[in-house]
């Protein structure tokens, strides 16, 4: 990393971290967890997925778990890990174009340890909303159900990016919902892996238009 792409994370990374936690404080949440939720307080590892647009609340909301979460080796992934740091929560760098096999052993070894993951099955180039296999791949290794989880907000940014990344405006009404874990079979092959793919596209599609309805109510 370069000078400058180190000073920028020094005086970027305090401010903006500051900036969440401000936007967060202003938000009214509701959490719509349902029994994965409960399960998960209980000690049940899962893999949470989310779409890349609706990340920007998550590592606020859950700071100090015990989850570990995904990030890309690129500069932003930096700027994320470091964000995901202060917010106490633990972070595995890698994506399906730097570090994914590696990732990927690591994610699982979490997941054996109990240790619940958090990936973003569209990032960190898209394309957008379409579901990669990588996060099936990691349910049939570690044996851990899916749970699709999206943040939906009353009033919103959307930034014209690649991914229509979404930013809740102050004082918003927010839902966070989970979905029905997705159970992928350690021996699924191909035709079933893809199977679960579509699923999961699908659940998070769903769950994404039920956070946005609730949190528009």
């Amino acid at each position: 990393m370069t000078g400058s792409s180190m000073l920028a994370l020094r005086v970027g990374l305090p401010l903006g971290t500051a900036a969440l936690r401000l936007l967060a404080a202003t938000c009214a949440v509701r959490f719509a967890e349902g029994d994965a939720g409960a399960r998960w307080r209980a000690g049940t590892p899962f893999v949470f997925a989310t779409w890349h647009s609706r990340v920007l609340l998550l590592p606020y909301l859950y700071r100090g778990r015990r989850l570990r979460v995904l990030t890309s080796r690129s500069r932003d992934g930096e700027l994320v890990a470091r964000l995901c740091a202060r917010m106490g929560l633990e972070v595995v760098r890698g994506s399906s174009s730097r570090g994914g096999a590696e990732a990927l052993r690591a994610l699982a070894r979490s997941l054996a340890d109990g240790v619940s993951v958090m990936v973003v099955p569209d990032g960190p180039r898209g394309p957008r909303e379409i579901v990669k296999p990588g996060v099936v791949t990691l349910a049939a290794l570690s044996g851990a159900p899916i749970v699709p989880v999206a943040l939906g907000a009353s009033a919103e940014w959307r930034l014209h990016s690649w991914d229509g990344f979404r930013i809740p405006r102050p004082f918003a009404r927010c839902v966070m919902c989970f979905a029905e874990p997705i159970a992928v079979a350690r021996d699924a092959d191909r035709n079933a892996r893809e199977a679960a793919r579509k699923e999961v596209e699908a659940a998070l599609h769903a769950v994404g238009g039920r956070a946005d309805a609730e949190a528009a109510a």
